[in-house]
């Protein structure tokens, strides 16, 4: 929603939102479960978007961009429900290189594929409890959505920008 500010004189209105990184969707509990994540994968040297479109419409709550040039998928899920309803994450498998899923510790983690990865997140941090397996994405997918995430992310910095959100120029973010 915008916001209005009200200086005495006339009211301001902010036609972008003013912290336009947050989308609002996402649950408190999963919101956590995402920090924690995006901590652990800092810590990796990775560099990490969430909410991340792809070319099939579906939307990758975190997307991952290893130093090494892989790209990780983690789909979170906040409870039992959460992980029941949902079966669109197999597409997930044909965008990246390893697809992990992210749960808290009130989920029980044997709900989650074998073959798949998965991480414990209890919002400061996270742990990779099981490795997913490597499937090599092919050259055009990958370079689709390295794509992605780097107009993704060029656009998100640019609107951060202009809503007057500080955004520091973080050491080695360009290796």
């Amino acid at each position: 929603m915008n916001k209005i500010v009200h200086t005495g004189l006339m009211p301001i209105v902010y036609p972008i939102l003013k912290n336009p990184l947050m989308d609002g969707r996402q649950s408190d509990r999963a919101m956590l479960v995402r920090r924690g994540v995006q901590r652990l994968l800092t810590s990796m040297g990775a560099h990490v978007l969430p909410e991340l479109s792809l070319a099939t419409g579906r939307r990758a709550d975190l997307v991952a961009l290893t130093r090494s040039g892989d790209i990780w998928i983690i789909e979170i899920k906040s409870s039992v429900e959460d992980f029941r309803v949902d079966r669109k994450w197999p597409e997930y498998r044909l965008h990246s290189d390893r697809f992990f899923f992210a749960t808290h510790p009130e989920v029980p983690a044997e709900i989650f594929p074998e073959e798949c990865g998965f991480i414990l997140s209890d919002g400061y941090g996270a742990e990779i409890l099981r490795e997913a397996p490597e499937h090599r994405m092919a050259a055009a997918t990958r370079r689709a959505v390295t794509m992605r995430f780097a107009r993704a992310g060029a656009a998100r910095l640019l609107a951060a920008e202009l809503a007057g959100v500080d955004v520091p120029i973080i050491d080695g973010e360009s290796e």
